[in-house]
């Protein structure tokens, strides 16, 4: 299910000079807001819940979701270089299901690891709240990518739809709308965070239980789906 040669190839796709840009940038801007915020209000538990919860969570990491996850194949499919990939002797599920592994793994490193660096200069990790939402970022890592793998196989503009459920729906309705609060990746992993977290400061609109077959769920039936989709292709080139 996992070929060496498709995750090199989706590495240095997504890796590239311009794209590993885009990829830092976010990180790096959030670090500099915790120093930022350090420095002029001190520790806080509070502040450091608002600052991780408020842009790290809810903008860094389904952006850059959006961007490993359709860049992940999307690319490939627009300027039709899939079908070089699709000619060779692979299953279709090993190919989806090695780029899902590559855009989980780049998500992760682009944004657990800066949103846990962010907690420790925020509070120091107290009350769990950097580890906690650390957690957080890990889980919605693995359904973001599953999911906009899945859009990038299916249009051609996956990005900007990625980015309107990012943005739009996840930060705009998920603030303002109770009810699509259920329907959130964002409020998904916080269902898990605030099992980590010592102090009712990480919450979610969903409970625990909900959000766990909520989580796998999306994430099998995207990869799934995309490795339908991907077969689909197939048949329309031989065609």
């Amino acid at each position: 299910m996992y070929d060496p040669t498709v995750a090199r190839l989706t590495y240095r796709a997504l890796l590239g000079r311009r794209r590993a840009l885009i990829l830092g940038a976010l990180p790096l801007l959030l670090i500099v807001i915790s120093l930022a915020v350090r420095a002029l209000t001190g520790a806080d538990d509070q502040t450091a819940s608002d600052v991780l919860g408020g842009f790290a969570l809810a903008t860094m990491v389904p952006i850059i979701g959006v961007i490993a996850g359709t860049g992940a194949i999307g690319p490939e499919i627009d300027d039709g270089s899939v079908v070089y990939l699709l000619s060779k002797p692979l299953k279709r599920p090993t190919i989806i299901f090695t780029k899902l592994i590559v855009a989980i793994a780049v998500t992760m490193v682009f944004s657990a690891v800066p949103t846990l660096i962010a907690g420790l200069i925020l509070n120091g990790n107290g009350q769990q709240v950097a580890v906690a939402y650390t957690v957080a970022a890990l889980v919605s890592s693995i359904a973001y990518s599953a999911l906009f793998l899945l859009l990038g196989t299916v249009s051609r503009h996956a990005v900007v739809f990625g980015l309107v459920y990012a943005l739009v729906w996840e930060a705009l309705f998920g603030s303002l709308v109770p009810g699509a609060r259920t329907l959130s990746v964002q409020q998904w992993s916080l269902a898990v965070a605030h099992k980590v977290a010592d102090a009712p400061l990480v919450t979610s609109d969903v409970g625990l239980p909900t959000a766990t077959v909520l989580l796998v769920a999306v994430t099998v039936l995207a990869t799934w789906f995309a490795g339908q989709k991907l077969r689909s292709l197939t048949l329309d080139g031989e065609e």
